[in-house]
């Protein structure tokens, strides 16, 4: 499949999707159910080996789209850590092409979504260090819960679609 068709609009109904968020040493991944209407945490990757298994995952279980966390400034500029989840998507393109997965991949704003996975971590009793082995898990459940919402509420793909052809950014929301 080619690039241009993995930034489609318009997901099927029923299918799983992923939802992923890149850090700089671990990738967290969650996953749908079938309907779209719940989360879940699926595991912790290491960061170096992340993108070829979550493109495994994605061809395994005929995986639709791939929701990427897009870490923004509160001001909706994109920084260094926008580049690594930008730079992490290539490596899922082409991991995906060599997996043999149609699926699309669609940038997430993702502000504040780690500080909001410490908070409810810290607010279940979870203190600290023991953070770090779920946190990317539950701030990729909140990125995937976010876009399914967005998704029923307006019926419509959310977030933007990767582009390869333009560097990775939607020229539609580029130009607004």
């Amino acid at each position: 499949m080619t690039d241009a068709a993995r930034a489609g609009d318009g997901p099927p109904a029923r299918h799983v999707r992923l939802g992923v968020d890149v850090g700089d040493v671990r990738v967290g991944l969650a996953r749908s159910d079938l309907d779209g209407l719940l989360a879940t945490p699926v595991e912790t990757l290491p960061r170096e080996t992340a993108a070829l298994s979550v493109a495994r995952l994605a061809a395994e279980e005929g995986v639709h789209v791939i929701m990427v966390g897009l870490p923004r400034s509160l001001d909706g500029r994109e920084g260094p850590a926008a580049a690594k989840a930008r730079d992490f998507c290539a490596e899922l393109l082409t991991a995906l092409d060599e997996t043999g997965s149609a699926a699309r991949i669609r940038l997430i704003d993702e502000r504040l979504t780690t500080v909001s996975a410490h908070q409810a971590l810290h607010g279940s009793g979870r203190r600290g260090r023991k953070h770090r082995s779920v946190v990317d898990q539950v701030a990729a459940v909140m990125i995937l819960q976010q876009a399914l919402d967005a998704e029923r509420a307006t019926g419509r793909a959310p977030g933007e679609a990767l582009a390869a052809a333009d560097g990775g950014e939607d020229t539609e929301k580029r130009n607004r």
